[in-house]
């Protein structure tokens, strides 16, 4: 059934997964109506993006807080006269592996993880640096009813620790990085949400593990965890649930941590890439 918009444009993935939105300028501060039909789509799409939106600090600043207030965002430097904003900065000649190269929902390993992620392009390298995206609602929809019973009471444990720990990724790294990464024991707390969650919005039910934050199963062993947790992964990111998203200069998009996994494809080596991003606060998974 298609869904009517009252002041924006909206053209949807063939598999209704991921939209374009146009018909609207982000530097402007947003009518009510305007940020109703914002939310529809994103509620609808899980992942929106908006081409050809240049856009300043403070603007980008303005549309987040148009749609909620902003999250908390650990273990990064931010901006400095900008704290709510992370500049996700690669320079021609970093060797380090690009940031985000990995199946994630951001903060996942919070009490309450950010409902959205705003991403905003300012410099895109000629080649390579796509974003990914999995729908994690419809990987849930398509598991069998056995398997939906036997995911529906599991609790899955998050953690920061493979990637900011003490001993994790960025800890260990040997080659110089632009971006400001924090590592330490504070990123190696765990919090526990329900494996299968209720999207506060939607109230379908979505997948939410990730191979970066999901470090268990409660009251599994490892390995009882991590043999239905990697079958879960290769479900999640099968390429029937699949978004590939290809950049452009000043283009903002949006996802839903909710419901998506993310992953950011490399491939620019050599080449300066510059985003800045901001989060939408969330509440406690149920």
């Amino acid at each position: 059934m298609g869904t009517a918009y009252q002041q924006i444009s909206v053209t949807a993935q063939p598999s209704g997964f991921g939209a374009a939105v146009t018909g609207v300028e982000l530097a402007q501060p947003l009518s009510r109506s305007q940020v109703q039909d914002i939310e529809q789509a994103f509620a609808r799409h899980k992942v929106i993006c908006f081409p050809d939106q240049p856009l300043t600090h403070d603007q980008l600043e303005a549309f987040t807080l148009a749609l909620g207030t902003f999250g908390h965002d650990p273990f990064i430097v931010p901006m400095t006269d900008h704290p709510h904003i992370l500049e996700l900065r690669r320079e021609p000649d970093e060797k380090a592996r690009n940031f985000g190269a990995g199946w994630h929902s951001d903060w996942s390993f919070q009490e309450q993880p950010p409902a959205a992620t705003i991403l905003h392009s300012k410099i895109v390298p000629p080649v390579g640096g796509d974003t990914i995206y999995a729908d994690t609602q419809r990987a849930y929809a398509e598991l069998s009813n056995v398997m939906k019973a036997v995911l529906a009471p599991l609790r899955a444990i998050h953690s920061a620790a493979l990637p900011y720990g003490s001993k994790g990724v960025f800890a260990s790294e040997t080659e110089a990085r632009t971006m400001k990464i924090i590592t330490g024991v504070a990123a190696e707390k765990t919090h526990v949400h329900p494996l299968v969650r209720t999207h506060p919005v939607t109230d379908e039910k979505c997948l939410f593990i990730s191979p970066t934050y999901t470090v268990g199963i409660q009251g599994m062993t490892n390995g009882e965890s991590q043999a239905l947790l990697s079958y879960l992964y290769q479900h999640m990111t099968r390429d029937t649930f699949i978004y590939r998203h290809k950049w452009q200069s000043n283009m903002l998009i949006m996802w839903d941590n909710r419901c998506t996994l993310h992953y950011a494809d490399g491939g620019y080596d050599g080449h300066l890439r510059v985003m800045h991003r901001t989060t939408i606060a969330g509440t406690m998974p149920v």
